[in-house]
């Protein structure tokens, strides 16, 4: 097998499951993970350091000498946890090489693109001191919930530019959607449902804002419309509320997931279903859209070897480093169809010629 082969087959057998949520195993964490890319990094020369974002929840990062100081900066930055592996259909960890495919969780995403950047740092180790860029390295925690590493480092250091690993078909995804996610929180009172009228339905009231909220969408969005990106979306992903068929219930919640578009401002709508129903509790999560412009000269130099710039409808880490200021992209490759799934891979074919490409990359830095 390949070195890059072995180290993503090395990458997934290390669990780093992001623990929000249901992560379907007791090993959750990226600690192991960073470790096990400090030492990588040290190897090939750079300066590295390993610090916690959250307890036991470190990000790592490392700095390839350069030649001369004051070049401008270049990141690599996939990052190191994965989702839950509730559900998988294959042995999660286990790494195993078939109908060649590397399988397990993160093989895609995005421990993939991760190890088809690694490789390439190792094949160019030798001439990296002589870019024209200085080359850093950042595995990043959190990114599938809450994006807490990218935040922290955008906030530590400041970077030219900054390629996130994702697993983009080797396409550089210049721009993409942002993401909102709503959650809508009613209280009723609860009776016998033979005396509807002297209780609140806590479905109700969420029917109502929903009903509402939908009004509000078809005003609005027509409006908002990007060349590449297309329409902004919403979609109604839960509602749960009552306890049994004869009970008025006393609480509902439903969560909503916005898709926006960069320029978008969805805080006037949030706002008037706030205002309208103002006994509703309403908790908002917000991750931004990404939007670099397509003639940096590192996007031109990307399309030169071969990836040409696109956009996504899914978010990522590369739009904090752009909201700091700091021009990014996502590159990788691998198909985001296969992230997130229950049979997880990376085919041997495309993680070699990731590698490849982030090589001739590197090399083009002369």
């Amino acid at each position: 097998m390949s070195a890059a082969v072995d180290l993503l087959c090395e990458l997934v057998r290390i669990p780093s499951v992001n623990p929000d949520g249901h992560p379907g195993t007791e090993f959750v964490g990226e600690k192991n993970c960073a470790e096990f890319l400090a030492g990588f990094l040290k190897n090939l020369g750079a300066e590295t350091a390993v610090t916690d974002v959250l307890p036991g929840r470190p990000n790592v990062v490392g700095r390839f000498p350069s030649d001369r100081a004051g070049k401008p900066r270049l990141l690599l930055a996939p990052h190191t946890d994965t989702v839950s592996v509730l559900g998988m259909t294959i042995a999660p960890f286990a790494a195993e090489v078939r109908a060649d495919r590397v399988w397990g969780r993160g093989a895609s995403d995005t421990k993939g693109p991760m190890a088809a950047m690694l490789t390439a740092l190792s094949e160019c180790r030798d001439i990296l001191p002589t870019l024209s860029h200085e080359i850093w390295f950042a595995g990043l925690m959190g990114e599938e919930a809450g994006q807490q590493g990218a935040k922290a480092l955008a906030a530590q250091e400041k970077f030219d530019f900054v390629i996130v690993g994702e697993p983009t078909g080797l396409q550089t995804v210049y721009t993409h959607k942002g993401s909102v996610w709503l959650t809508l929180r009613a209280h009723g009172r609860a009776v016998h449902a033979s005396t509807p009228d002297i209780g609140v339905s806590a479905i109700t009231l969420i029917l109502d804002a929903l009903t509402f909220l939908r009004e509000k969408i078809a005003e609005d969005f027509p409006r908002h419309r990007d060349a590449v990106l297309g329409d902004p979306t919403h979609n109604i992903g839960t509602i749960r509320g009552g306890s049994k068929t004869n009970i008025v219930p006393d609480l509902c919640e439903a969560t909503v997931d916005f898709r926006t578009i960069p320029g978008q401002d969805l805080q006037p709508l949030l706002d008037s279903v706030a205002r309208q129903f103002p006994a509703l509790e309403i908790e908002v999560k917000k991750s931004e859209p990404l939007l670099t412009d397509a003639s940096h000269p590192l996007i031109a130099k990307l399309k030169t070897c071969g990836a040409a710039p696109v956009g996504a409808p899914w978010f990522c880490d590369g739009a904090i480093f752009a909201a700091a200021g700091m021009p990014a992209v996502a590159l990788g490759p691998g198909s985001i169809a296969q992230a997130h799934t229950a049979d997880e891979f990376l085919s041997i074919a495309d993680l070699e010629e990731g590698a490849r490409f982030f090589q001739n990359f590197l090399k083009s830095l002369q």
